[in-house]
C-alpha cells in the first residue's frame, strides 16, 4: 500500500503515516544510489551470484560515502 502524503484539498484523505513514510523515502534513496553504477543500472552481470556481489559492493562504497 502506497503511503504517499495526500493533496490538502483533496475532500476524502487516505490514512497516512510519517513513520512509513520516511522509511520509504530512504528506501527509494537507496535504490537511487544504487542505480548511479552503470553495472547495477543495466544488469550488466547476468549471473545471480556476481549480480549480488556487484550489489553488496556498491552498497558497502555508498555506504561509507
Amino acid at each position: 500500500m502506497p503511503n504517499i502524503p495526500p493533496k490538502a484539498n483533496r475532500k476524502w484523505k487516505n490514512c497516512f503515516s510519517p513513520f512509513l513514510y520516511r522509511n520509504r523515502n530512504a528506501i527509494e534513496r537507496m535504490f537511487c544510489r544504487l542505480k548511479d553504477f552503470r553495472r547495477i543500472a543495466t544488469r550488466y552481470d547476468r549471473n545471480a551470484a556476481n549480480f549480488l556481489a556487484a550489489v553488496c559492493i556498491v552498497a558497502t562504497v555508498t555506504y561509507w560515502l
